[in-house]
């Protein structure tokens, strides 16, 4: 309408509107399509204001205009309060629901019906699937990336909740989603100044939980590892088996993929520093990509991956994590023992007040009654997170379990066609080093354990390690 306003000659003369506040109700913006029209010949007409052009109309239309924006940002006020209390009582706002989810009637508040967010049984199916994609993959395939994990969706004909084809944009938003482990952020984005709120400001809504929390955590971990501003795209993706964990020796830079004539038949780790310096920045080296793959995938599965060197290397830190869990325990059952003390307490004053012995009116045992509520609900809340914390350190680590893990490992760090699978050696060597005389393999004790204690971890161990997180090595 306002560009057909703005047409020379204009499309018409007169806009009609029932009163200023339905036109804009921002001072500003009225004055300033008001001048703007008036320049071209085209007049604002109120219905239920009617003003002139003197210059008393024109005070009387801008007082107008600032108590229109004041009210209409009392509304937004009042609205946003009533729909964040809604949101703080564990119901729908309204919208499309996400994902995995539909929307259903909670409860009934005189003419108006509360809604809570339900688990839709087969979108939840894809969103597990979304998640074991991109921890395990399918089959041997690895881990998956959100292409790929889209690309699979849309050949199972799995479709979007609108209907459409999957895109990376929207796998990411899924699994990076809180919602699906139980807790939905409601008020996050202000789409008026286009940026994110205030963490205080925004509300968690309780709903049905898709997903484990421990499965959400390790896709996020996976995921940050990937992230291009962690580690560049073409070593996260690419198929270099060692890149962007292959180093020289002298210099410390990285050795990348070189080729030599007109083919890629011949293919080199190459010290970048010297190439692009030449020897004046490093001696550097350069080393058939063929001879050092197979080199460090040997040493792994001979010096590594056997249950007598994986016992050696774990027990310290296999003694660590009982005693944690131990103190975990511990804390549990003292944790536990307050909650039932208040409880038993609270179970005796409702005892008092149904026999009469105690006032229900009495502020002081009012008090009292809320402090124990307090004292409980803490404690049980304190029990949760300290089991959630040591969920993991309560898998035992026995001699089978690393024996299984050793061989499981070995299996799947060669593909079907002789190639070596790159996920499954950068999970376990994060850093080569390359020198004239010696190669040295780093890797981290935790992200061997880490592997080891993943779901599944015999049948399915050497698939479930974590990917590679830079500047992890001790000093």
């Amino acid at each position: 309408m306002m560009d057909a306003a703005a047409a020379r000659p204009p499309l018409f003369d007169i806009i009609l509107v029932h009163s200023f506040s339905r036109f804009f109700r921002d001072q500003f913006q009225l004055e300033f399509y008001v001048r703007k029209l008036a320049k071209n010949g085209v007049r604002l007409v109120s219905v239920t204001q009617d003003l002139g052009d003197d210059p008393m109309s024109v005070m009387m239309r801008q007082i107008m205009a600032l108590f229109d924006e004041y009210q209409s940002k009392e509304n937004a006020k009042h609205t946003l309060r009533a729909m964040r209390e809604n949101a703080r009582q564990g119901y729908w706002n309204g919208s499309r629901p996400p994902y995995g989810y539909r929307i259903a009637s909670a409860e009934q508040r005189g003419a108006r019906t509360k809604k809570k967010l339900e688990i839709d049984l087969l979108q939840a199916d894809h969103i597990r699937l979304m998640f074991r994609l991109a921890l395990h993959g399918e089959g041997d395939s690895g881990p998956m990336g959100m292409r790929m994990i889209a690309q699979h969706l849309n050949k199972r004909g799995i479709r979007t909740a609108t209907g459409g084809r999957w895109g990376t944009g929207a796998v990411h938003q899924i699994l990076t989603r809180t919602t699906y482990i139980g807790q939905h952020r409601f008020n996050v984005y202000s789409w008026r100044k286009k940026m994110e709120k205030p963490e205080n400001e925004v509300v968690d809504v309780t709903v049905p939980a898709i997903i484990d929390k421990s499965e959400f955590d390790a896709v996020q971990e996976a995921l940050r590892a990937r992230s291009p501003q962690l580690k560049a795209p073409r070593f996260a993706c690419g198929s270099t088996l060692l890149g962007g964990i292959c180093f020289c020796a002298d210099c410390g830079g990285a050795m990348s993929l070189r080729t030599s004539g007109k083919a890629e038949h011949y293919r080199y780790y190459t010290c970048c520093t010297k190439a692009r310096q030449g020897r004046s920045g490093c001696r550097g080296r350069t080393i058939p990509m063929r001879v050092l793959d197979q080199l460090v995938v040997e040493h792994v599965e001979t010096r590594l991956l056997s249950q007598e060197r994986l016992t050696d290397l774990l027990a310290a830190l296999l003694e660590r994590r009982q005693a944690r869990a131990k103190r975990i325990e511990d804390r549990v059952i003292l944790l536990k023992k307050q909650a039932a003390e208040a409880d038993a307490k609270l179970t005796r004053l409702y005892a008092a007040i149904e026999s009469g012995l105690a006032d229900l009116q009495d502020e002081n045992l009012k008090g009292r009654l809320a402090e124990l509520r307090t004292i409980r609900d803490a404690a049980r809340a304190d029990v949760d997170r300290a089991e959630g914390r040591g969920k993991g350190h309560r898998v035992e680590i026995t001699p089978g379990i690393l024996g299984g893990f050793a061989a499981a490992a070995r299996q799947k760090l060669r593909a079907e066609d002789g190639t070596y699978r790159r996920h499954h050696i950068q999970a376990l060597a994060q850093r080569v080093e390359v020198g004239n005389h010696e190669i040295r393999i780093k890797g981290a004790k935790s992200k061997l354990l880490t592997a080891l204690v993943a779901p599944g971890v015999v049948g399915t161990a050497a698939r479930e390690v974590r990917g590679f997180v830079p500047e992890w090595l001790p000093e």
